[in-house]
């Protein structure tokens, strides 16, 4: 016998289907410009309305254990198998549910429970947002650190559920940014742990062409370990499957000649590079032992971190590749890896502690790493990893190979020094200059007629906030504006969402 309400949700889907079926038949050929306009405005609201009823009948699925009845391992695969959509669109409609739905969880004390985001269902409620908006909202306050108020996440959702109204997804994820900077804009409440719920790797399914696509959220370790490969295997000349004079991995250092040379005909750009680096560790045959070393050092991890910091396990310590880690990572890293250098500098910049270094020429480098960071040349972004050593004096000159006459610079920058009118010079800046000890970048006449001696802020980022007045941001979340309960939801059943896939 059927129900007044079961005859109900059948007359209107009934009545939907109708709807739809007169739609398709009517010919649009009659209808004003501003009224297609309308029509599709309409018609997308309609239809984003509709994804707030999936996410009902999703919940009912679930209340009545259909994915398991059905013999499906998850809620995702139990939809990819019924609705016959993708793996992806399955998954992305079964998180949705989690957030948006109203889900009564056994043993909860609130009679009328509300979604995880609960500005977000509303919106989607009326046809103002879509799934596509949903999705980068949820993707958002993910990455809110556990510490977060929750008067503060309700804050977040609220606005970014307001901006969505009025931006298409694409331009959404730009406010999420400022709105997790604006809640964390030290970084002071993100913790480990939330970097490691955040850690993933997947493979999407081979398109037709057969390539895949690789999604990787990669933890400060992870990254330092990936930079440090690739600046090896992934510099131009390296691993390139179209020229087979090009070195995989070698035991030792690479002639200079060859790499020049592989290098002046290697046409591929970055990022091709990199696949074809990481194909070279993902190969079978693969040593890590035979990497050698990169400029002068072996592959592998350098850090840089000042004494004050490891004395009060805080702050961050540099990567030789221009990135950062964590200083309480940083000495766990350096604890149970042996491939790991760790630079330690006094409150002036000196280095104190030169990791496991033992030739001269590679300690050199380290304690410029240190120092310098990056290319010293002003303007250039390259980090220490993609710089030569170079001589502020010439050799040829008499210039001697110590460290008061060493600096780094990439290559490009390193080709600009030269004899003659258009050649730029370096030199080493005294006590009167601000910065004793840097490196000073002299221009040639046609682009500085001054010819200042400049040095490069870009890798000291402090010295370009030492005029900035400290301020204190003060925020308030004590009443905030809470959004209203999503109303008249079909779904108010007793059940537990299963655990995400």
């Amino acid at each position: 016998m059927e129900s007044g309400g079961e005859t109900a949700i059948a007359t209107g889907a009934a009545a939907l289907a109708a709807a739809v079926d007169s739609l398709t038949a009517l010919p649009l050929i009659p209808v004003s410009d501003n009224d297609i306009v309308e029509l599709m405005q309409q018609i997308e609201t309609s239809t984003r309305r509709l994804a707030s009823v999936t996410q009902d009948l999703i919940v009912q699925a679930c209340a009545r254990s259909l994915p398991a009845r059905n013999g499906s391992g998850s809620p995702a695969l139990y939809l990819q198998a019924v609705l016959h959509i993708s793996h992806g669109d399955a998954i992305n409609r079964w998180r949705a549910a989690e957030d948006l739905a109203v889900w009564h969880r056994v043993g909860d004390d609130e009679a009328d429970p509300v979604p995880v985001l609960p500005c977000a269902a509303q919106a989607l409620d009326e046809g103002a947002i879509s799934l596509d908006h949903v999705r980068v909202i949820r993707a958002v306050m993910n990455r809110l650190p556990g510490k977060v108020a929750p008067e503060a996440r309700a804050y977040a959702e609220q606005q970014l559920t307001r901006q969505a109204r009025a931006l298409d997804p694409t331009q959404l994820p730009r406010i999420g940014e400022r709105v997790l900077g604006f809640l964390d804009p030290d970084g002071t409440l993100t913790e480990d742990a939330d970097r490691q719920r955040l850690r993933s790797a997947s493979v999407s399914p081979q398109r037709y062409d057969l390539m895949s696509t690789l999604t990787v959220e990669l933890t400060p370790d992870a990254r330092a370990a990936f930079d440090a490969v690739m600046a090896k295997l992934a510099r131009p000349g390296m691993c390139n499957p179209d020229d087979k004079e090009s070195p995989w991995a070698d035991d030792g250092e690479l002639p200079r000649d060859l790499v020049e040379a592989c290098a002046a005909r290697d046409e591929r750009t970055k990022v091709q590079r990199q696949h074809d680096a990481l194909l070279a560790v993902l190969h079978p045959d693969f040593n890590p032992a035979k990497l050698g070393s990169h400029r002068g050092l072996p592959v592998a991890t350098i850090l840089t971190m000042s004494i004050e910091d490891v004395e009060r396990t805080a702050g961050v310590a540099t990567l030789a590749t221009g990135g950062s880690v964590p200083v309480e990572d940083a000495v766990k890293l350096a604890a149970r890896r042996s491939k790991t250098f760790v630079l330690v500098k006094n409150k002036n910049g000196m280095p104190l502690h030169i990791g496991e270094a033992r030739l001269a020429n590679p300690a050199q480098r380290l304690a410029l790493i240190a120092t310098e960071r990056g290319c010293t040349r002003p303007g250039c972004t390259a980090p220490a990893s993609m710089c030569a050593v170079h001589h502020v004096t010439e050799f040829s000159k008499g210039g001697r190979t110590d460290i008061g006459n060493l600096t780094l610079a990439c290559d490009h920058c390193h080709a600009l020094v030269k004899n003659g009118p258009r050649g730029w010079t370096t030199i080493k800046l005294g006590p009167e200059s601000g910065f004793p000890g840097r490196t000073g970048w002299i221009a040639p006449a046609h682009v500085d007629p001054s010819r200042t001696a400049q040095v490069n802020h870009l890798h000291h980022p402090g010295e370009m906030l030492t005029a900035v007045p400290p301020s204190v941001r003060t925020r308030s979340f004590c009443n905030p504006v809470r959004p209203q309960p999503v109303q008249d939801r079909i779904a108010r059943r007793t059940t537990t969402p299963p655990a995400r896939q």
